[in-house]
C-alpha cells in the first residue's frame, strides 16, 4: 500500500487546454508556486483555432525537463485530430491537424487513454470506459433560450455506474480508486459516493464555453473567461481535499486569434465565458 506516500501528495490537475497557450502559461505560473508533487493533464490538448503546435511543443519540453512529474493522457480530440482524413474532421480538429508536425503527432499518438497514478488515482478524459461520455454531467433535451442549457449534474446512480466502469484494456474498475480525475465537459465540479471514489473535474484551461450537438444539443458556459484548473491534496487521515482554481490571463489575445482564424464562436466564448455566436453562425 502507498497510503503513507499519498499523505504528502499534492496534485495539480489541468485539462482541455485546446491550444490556448497564454492560458496554460498563466496556470503553470500558479502551479509552480503551489509546490505540487505531480501535474496531471487530462487531454484535449491541441484542438482549436489558437496555438495547437506551440502548445504541444510547450508540453513536450516541460515533460522532458521534469521526467516523472507530468502525467498526460489523451482526450477524444487527440484521437480525432490524428485521423487520416482532415476533410472529414470538425473545424477545430482540422485546424490542429494541419498545424501539427511529425514529432508532435507522434507524442500525442503515444498518450494513453487512461492511466493509474500512485495505485489509487485513476486518470480518464470522459469516463473510465469512454472519452466521449460526460462523467459528472448528463446531457438532456431542452436546450434553448429559456434558460435550459441541455445539461445537468449527474445523479448518484449515474455517477455510481460511471465510476464502476473498467478502463479499456484494463482489469481494474474505477471504484477501486479513491480518486478519479476526469475532464471533457469543461465544468469544474467535484462529486463523491458513500464508500466510493471522489471524482474531480478541474474544468478547462483553455475554453470556458462551447455548444455541441452530441448526443443532444447543449451548451456549456462557465460565465467568465478565466482559466480553470484544480489542486488536490491528501491529508494524514487519507481524505482528499480539493481546490477548484481560476486564473486570469490575457484572454483578449486568444479571442483575437480565434476571430482572425475565422472562429467567431470561439472568440465570443474566450472573451466572456458565455456562448455568443455558434460554430454554424
Amino acid at each position: 500500500m502507498r497510503s503513507r506516500q499519498m499523505t504528502s501528495t499534492r496534485i495539480a490537475i489541468v485539462s482541455d487546454i485546446h491550444g490556448n497557450l497564454p492560458a496554460l502559461e498563466a496556470v503553470w505560473a500558479e502551479i509552480e508556486r503551489a509546490a505540487v508533487t505531480h501535474v496531471v493533464n487530462l487531454g484535449d490538448i491541441a484542438s482549436g483555432p489558437l496555438w495547437p503546435l506551440e502548445t504541444v511543443q510547450w508540453l513536450m519540453a516541460r515533460e522532458a525537463a521534469e521526467p516523472g512529474r507530468w502525467h498526460t493522457i489523451a482526450g477524444n480530440h487527440e484521437r480525432q485530430a490524428l485521423g487520416a482524413d482532415v476533410a472529414r474532421m470538425g473545424a477545430s480538429d482540422a485546424y490542429a491537424a494541419r498545424a501539427l508536425q511529425a514529432p508532435e503527432r507522434a507524442w500525442l499518438g503515444a498518450l494513453p487513454a487512461t492511466q493509474w497514478l500512485l495505485d489509487e488515482v485513476l486518470l480518464c478524459h470522459g469516463t473510465p470506459a469512454s472519452d466521449l461520455v460526460y462523467f459528472l454531467e448528463s446531457v438532456t433535451s431542452g436546450c434553448g433560450l429559456d434558460g435550459q442549457r441541455g445539461v445537468r449534474a449527474a445523479t448518484p446512480t449515474e455517477l455510481s455506474e460511471r465510476a464502476a466502469e473498467t478502463p479499456p484494456g484494463g482489469t481494474r474498475a474505477g471504484l477501486a480508486a479513491s480518486l478519479i480525475l476526469c475532464g471533457h465537459t469543461h465544468v469544474p465540479r467535484t462529486m463523491s459516493l458513500p464508500g466510493g471514489p471522489l471524482v474531480v473535474n478541474p474544468g478547462s484551461v483553455g475554453l470556458q464555453a462551447y455548444d455541441d450537438v452530441h448526443p443532444l444539443p447543449h451548451v456549456i458556459e462557465n460565465g467568465s473567461p478565466d482559466a480553470r484548473w484544480a489542486l488536490v491534496e491528501r491529508d494524514r487521515r487519507g481524505a482528499w481535499h480539493v481546490q477548484l482554481r481560476t486564473t486570469p490571463y490575457d484572454w483578449t489575445s486568444a479571442a483575437t486569434r480565434a476571430q482572425a482564424n475565422g472562429r467567431g464562436d470561439w472568440a465570443d466564448a474566450l472573451a466572456s465565458g458565455f456562448m455568443g455566436r455558434t460554430e454554424s453562425a
